[in-house]
């Protein structure tokens, strides 16, 4: 029951009160006032624990008046605000009357006061007691949302005023001498601390059929939604998915959908957009967002409500970006075809019947997303069919054309060509999957002729004001570069129906033409755009041609010449960032695709001095170009002509072909990690590291891999002989046997030479084990001596048996006279040189004797 779960926060905040407050006072001041101190606006002493203990007791005659009379002055104490040191007891005292409601109804009334004092002001005594008190606030603030389940209208109600109030502060309605505003920031805090988002969004499930309850949480989640810490609480909490499946909700306001979508945008926004697409991605989500945008599309007609149709449409393109979401299988995708095309192809689906768009804003901006989600939707394969059934192809390529008046909808001339531009870029993903549909709407040339208009001088003033339109303003830059793009999107498919169908209608000779033009016209100002059509260019060029003779000779000496052009570019341009490069790149696949193998093609680009310009861009030494020009180079080799052009040139310092080719090949050797002697010869090819005995076996089977692949083949070739009992002549059987004999041969070597290096890898083991073994007796031999020397300290020392044997013989050492020493100041080397030297240590003595019992003992 509620009254339970209030209890224990009750007695949990109680706890946490005693704890925080026993620093302070024994008993909180609250504000019991005179009119004469309202007035002034000052609190009196007042024992709330007194209220607490009253509000507890239960049982009593006239009890239930006496608390309420209580709780009534409690409340007018703080109608200027509630100080912070005294807020968890006012919550706990809040919390008691809620328990009471269920029983004792009255006590809604005094829950309702005191919750309405919580959208006051928090005043603070101490600049200290926002920390002070921040577990205590937190835990408060938590509790509004604990009492959204009790079964009170207005008192829902209530909460939901008070925590709205949070975001719009307000300063006190008096002063209070020695307390000042809590920050205007602080309830806000504190209510992300709490987790109050949490509680709030559980509650939604107990307003199924309560209006304006419902709508006065939404505005409440709606507030709490501008936070990234509430926003990640409320997706945990399943935010997402709860309140989109309410969005049909009946709601005569239209506030419903608009807080709704306005807090799914902030989850989106604020809190993990995976998280919140997957909880989207379901079949009640989608069909409660497409029966919405059903209804906006049909029957929406203020700016209002054509301003959210929107909104829901890029919330529903965010979904659609899961491949997992039933986009499919709850119909929303052939709606939204259908509502994108049915301008431009009619139909009589009783959905758009009747239906049109204005040259609106709103609607303007509807085109243009339903294009982009086309987009979208096209990456999922399933969806080709319903674009086939909704003649997408069709409609797109009603805006590939010269600009005109339009019959349905009078676009303005920039709408009109944002929506040109876009329906183009659509058609770069969408064309590509439908080349049926596309050859069966002339796609090609449709497209050709749209160039031919962009590169005529036909006056017209393009507007480029839009992201598709960048570089194209005052002229047909943009809608050149987006048709070029589809171009090459459906040549590069390399479906020989459509090449060829561009080849026919002299799709080469356009493309070289365009490319000419383009070069007799420069123009800087739009350079990277330039650059990224003459690229285009060259690939569509390179797609048609490639393994195609005709067509390398259709492309000739024209297309020769505007490859040359690209190849005399400045080197230092290559790194200005504007496009260059990939024009480069675009320029040497040409040579390979459109020049190669086709003989008057090249003699004439080698005629043209064609090959010295590969030279001298295999000579900037540039990585990313080396591997492409030498293969064009190597490939170029096989016309004869090519080697005199080799040799004839001279680079820079009168560098030569051979010098340049060395030169690559060391820096490819210096990369590999290749080592050389003194005299630059090889010192390392298998002496690689980190190879065990196993990889050398490996790598004499690597060394010989060649040989042993044309011994199969001969193997090969010698056993279907056999097989189909030929019998060659005599040369050839013994040429044959010999080369058979050869392999096996190389064979048996590989394998004595694998077996070599397993021996030795042996031997080199057995070798490796007994220095361990000798290692280790060194160690333990050590340890014996070590043992046994500490063994003989300790009997030295500690065993008194060996103490009593002496360990040499004892003397008794007598005073030297006088006379044989010559006093203490005599000459210490004339004195020694007259003394005995007995046991290795000098003795100044006139005699020694042996005795058993010395006076004074010395070992020697």
């Amino acid at each position: 029951m509620w009254t339970e779960e209030a209890g224990a926060t009750a007695e949990a905040q109680e706890s946490g009160i005693r704890n925080k407050s026993s620093s302070f006072s024994q008993i909180p001041v609250v504000g019991v006032v005179t009119e004469d101190d309202e007035a002034q606006g000052v609190f009196k002493p007042m024992d709330l624990n007194r209220v607490i203990k009253l509000l507890e007791e239960t049982d009593k005659d006239g009890l239930e008046e006496k608390q309420l009379k209580f709780v009534k002055k409690l409340v007018r104490c703080y109608q200027n605000g509630l100080p912070l040191r005294d807020l968890a007891q006012i919550f706990k005292i809040l919390n008691l009357c809620a328990g009471k409601i269920k029983n004792q109804p009255h006590f809604i009334e005094s829950a309702y006061d005191i919750i309405k004092l919580c959208g006051l002001p928090f005043l603070k005594k101490k600049v200290s007691d926002e920390i002070t008190y921040a577990e205590d606030t937190a835990n408060s603030i938590a509790l509004l949302g604990d009492l959204m389940k009790i079964p009170s209208s207005e008192l829902r109600i209530q909460i939901c005023k008070c925590i709205v109030d949070f975001y719009h502060a307000e300063p006190p309605k008096k002063h209070i001498p020695g307390y000042q505003q809590a920050s205007s920031s602080y309830k806000i805090q504190m209510a992300e601390v709490g987790g109050l988002a949490k509680t709030m969004v559980q509650s939604m499930t107990l307003l199924e059929n309560q209006l304006v309850e419902k709508l006065w949480v939404l505005k409440v989640l709606q507030h709490l939604s501008t936070s990234e810490v509430n926003c990640t609480i409320m997706m945990k909490a399943q935010a997402a998915s709860g309140i989109c499946t309410h969005l049909n909700d009946p709601d005569p306001s239209g506030q419903l959908l608009f807080r709704s979508s306005e807090i799914l945008w902030n989850l989106l926004e604020k809190s993990s957009k995976e998280e919140v697409i997957q909880q989207l991605s379901n079949l009640e989500c989608l069909l409660a967002l497409k029966e919405v945008f059903k209804n906006l599309f049909m029957r929406g007609f203020s700016h209002y409500d054509r301003q959210l149709r929107n909104d829901i449409l890029v919330i529903t393109t965010i979904i659609a970006q899961n491949p997992e979401a039933p986009m499919i299988e709850c119909g929303f995708t052939k709606d939204l075809i259908l509502f994108a095309t049915f301008n431009e192809v009619k139909s009589q689906n009783l959905l758009v019947k009747g239906l049109k768009l204005s040259n609106s804003y709103e609607d303007f901006e509807l085109k243009k997303l339903l294009f982009n989600v086309i987009v979208i939707l096209c990456k999922d394969l399933p969806t080709v069919q319903l674009l086939i059934d909704g003649k997408v192809i069709l409609a797109l390529f009603t805006y590939v054309k010269k600009p005109e008046k339009q019959k349905i909808i009078d676009w303005s001339a920039a709408q009109y060509e944002e929506l040109q531009l876009h329906a183009i870029a659509t058609l770069s993903s969408v064309a590509p999957l439908l080349i049926e549909e596309y050859m069966s709407c002339q796609g090609n040339a449709r497209v050709l002729a749209f160039l031919e208009w962009c590169e005529s001088e036909d006056p017209f003033f393009s507007h480029g004001n839009s992201f598709h339109g960048t570089g194209g303003r005052g002229n047909k830059f943009a809608q050149m570069r987006y048709s070029l793009r589809l171009l090459r999107a459906m040549v590069y498919l390399e479906d020989e129906t459509v090449n060829k169908d561009l080849c026919e209608k002299g799709t080469i000779q356009q493309m070289i033409g365009i490319f000419k033009n383009i070069i007799s016209k420069p123009n800087e100002k739009e350079e990277a755009i330039v650059l990224e059509i003459q690229s285009d260019i060259l690939l569509i060029l390179s797609g048609l041609c490639e393994n195609h003779i005709q067509r390398k000779e259709i492309f000739g000496t024209e297309g020769v010449d505007i490859v040359l052009h690209v190849m005399k570019t400045d080197p230092r341009k290559l790194q200005s960032g504007l496009g260059y490069n990939v024009l480069l790149f675009s320029t040497l696949d040409s040579i390979w695709c459109c020049i190669l193998g086709c003989y008057p093609s090249e003699d004439y680009f080698l005629e043209k001095e064609g090959i010295f310009l590969l030279l001298d861009l295999l000579a900037l030494n540039q990585k990313k170009f080396c591997n492409l020009i030498l293969g064009i180079m190597v490939e170029f080799c096989d016309n004869p002509k090519t080697a005199a052009h080799v040799n004839a040139w001279q680079g820079k310092k009168d560098q030569t072909a051979a010098s340049l080719l060395i030169k690559l090949w060391r820096k490819e050797e210096k990369e590999l990690g290749v080592k050389r002697d003194k005299n630059r010869k090889i010192i390392d090819f298998e002496n690689l590291p980190g190879l065990s005995a196993e990889d050398f076996v490996t790598l004499c089977i690597i060394h010989r891999y060649l040989d042993f692949k044309i011994g199969e083949i001969w193997n090969e070739i010698y056993e279907e002989i056999k097989l189909e009992k030929l019998r060659p002549v005599t040369t050839d059987k013994k040429a044959l046997e010999a080369i058979i004999t050869a392999s096996e041969n190389i064979g048996k070597m590989v394998a004595s030479l694998q077996s070599e290096i397993i021996e030795s890898q042996a031997r080199q083991d057995v070798q490796n084990e007994q220095k361990v073994y000798a290692k280790i007796q060194a160690t333990h031999k050590q340890r014996e001596l070590a043992n046994k020397s500490w063994e003989n300290f300790l009997a030295r020392t500690s065993n008194a048996k060996t103490l009593k044997v002496p360990s040499g013989g004892v003397v008794t050492v007598e005073s030297t006279p006088a006379r044989l020493v010559g006093g203490p100041l005599a000459d210490t080397d004339i004195a020694l040189k007259k003394l005995p030297i007995r046991g290795g240590a000098l003795q100044r003595v006139k005699a020694v004797k042996i005795v058993d019992t010395p006076k004074k003992s010395i070992p020697t």
